[in-house]
């Protein structure tokens, strides 16, 4: 996606440094570093308030952001120039989300709206509103519908992306405010968290709630599946992360896997990578947090941001990460090598774990050392397709089960 050299380097990747050249902070994107750092970072600056939302897009290649100072920019990455800023919004924009072919976008906003733009033109294709101020919204993945959520009547509605068609109205989803919505990859269900400290998924086909889960002490802020819909994540102002496994509902049973020491602040964003090996999160103790997500460890922490980090994107070759904070900045995190780091290789090695390719997807796991990797030749995720049946079952939206 983008080139760098050796020299260009994060100067607050891994531990906070104060020396920057302030020559290099008038400009849009510019490569901060020190010698010694050992993750690369752009930083680009164009927003005037803080950032809400952040995603890769075109292929990496570009990314739409989304701010309290009421627009939407599109940014060049290479470069760190804006290609366009979109304006219409009255209020803070709360989040935004691109159409997978690139061609539209949505955002919510303070000022009550579910907004869809033409990406290339800038102009508004259609606005739908709902009573309160709109908390969040996102493109299903086949770019025909959106889903947004609400704070004043806790409300989730799901609309046409054709013609602005409000196809379900779902009042008091939650029992407070909705943080955040996300479809599953077949589009089937949505996934909504809340202030309420639970996390419903909605069937797209019956209209009903299937499944609600509670696991977490504080509001939920964020929520994102893997891309083969096994694991669900949901980020809380707890601290934690939990990943849930509803392709075969051993969570019922056996509750989330929590993962924790990785921030000190709530938790604001979480995304998987397309392969699910990979989970980033963001935080307001100003840190975005690369976990091993197939061991459940914090990988990196990457420092640099002086405020609250409010959207974190994962590019599709897991080598670029992307945060926004309400620092008003963007950075761009190049983790490419970060298993050559020695607090990485360290890790790993306390842990006593080694990499083999799994023989049935052809995937890379770890195993520990003590395994022998003649016998363990098959990731965990084959071995529960081999062993158990996917769950099927769906449950009336009186009776789901809590946890």
């Amino acid at each position: 996606m983008l080139e760098v050299d050796d020299k260009d380097v994060d100067p607050l990747a891994l531990d906070v440094t104060s020396d920057i050249n302030a020559e290099k902070k008038d400009k849009s994107g510019t490569w901060e570093h020190e010698d010694l750092a050992q993750v690369k970072v752009k930083v680009i600056r164009g927003h005037k308030e803080g950032i809400t939302a952040s995603q890769f897009c075109f292929e990496d290649t570009r990314a739409l952001t989304s701010s309290d100072d009421t627009t939407c920019i599109l940014w060049d990455l290479e470069s760190g120039e804006i290609l366009r800023t979109y304006e219409g919004h009255t209020r803070y924009v709360t989040s935004c989300h691109i159409s997978p072919d690139n061609t539209k976008f949505v955002s919510s906003s303070w000022d009550k709206s579910v907004t869809v733009w033409d990406v290339e033109t800038g102009k508004i294709l259609w606005q739908g509103f709902h009573e309160g101020i709109v908390t969040c919204c996102c493109f299903s993945n086949n770019g025909k519908f959106v889903a947004s959520g609400s704070d004043l009547d806790f409300a989730m509605n799901v609309w046409s992306v054709k013609d602005g068609e409000q196809i379900r109205h779902r009042k008091n989803h939650h029992k407070s405010t909705i943080t955040s919505c996300a479809f599953s990859p077949n589009d089937e269900r949505v996934c909504t968290t809340s202030m309420d400290k639970s996390t419903k998924i909605w069937d797209f086909i019956s209209g009903n709630v299937t499944v609600v889960v509670k696991g977490h002490i504080n509001v939920i802020s964020a929520c994102c599946f893997t891309r083969d819909e096994r694991r669900l994540c949901t980020a809380s102002w707890d601290k934690q992360l939990q990943l849930w496994d509803v392709s075969t509902g051993m969570f019922r049973s056996e509750g989330p896997v929590t993962l924790t020491k990785g921030h000190e602040g709530s938790i604001s964003s979480c995304r998987f990578s397309d392969d699910g090996s990979l989970l980033v999160s963001g935080s307001y103790d100003e840190t975005v947090v690369v976990w091993d997500a197939e061991n459940c460890i914090r990988k990196l922490t990457l420092k640099g941001h002086t405020g609250w980090v409010c959207g974190v994107d994962i590019s599709k070759d897991n080598k670029w990460i992307l945060s926004g904070s309400k620092d008003k900045t963007v950075r761009l995190w190049n983790i490419e090598d970060s298993d050559n780091i020695p607090v990485v290789m360290e890790n790993k090695k306390t842990m006593g774990l080694k990499i083999v390719k799994c023989s049935k997807c052809g995937k890379p796991f770890s195993i520990s050392q003590l395994e022998d990797p003649t016998e363990m030749k098959i990731c965990v995720f084959c071995r529960l397709d081999k062993g158990r049946p996917v769950s099927t079952m769906t449950f009336a939206e009186g009776d789901t089960p809590e946890l």
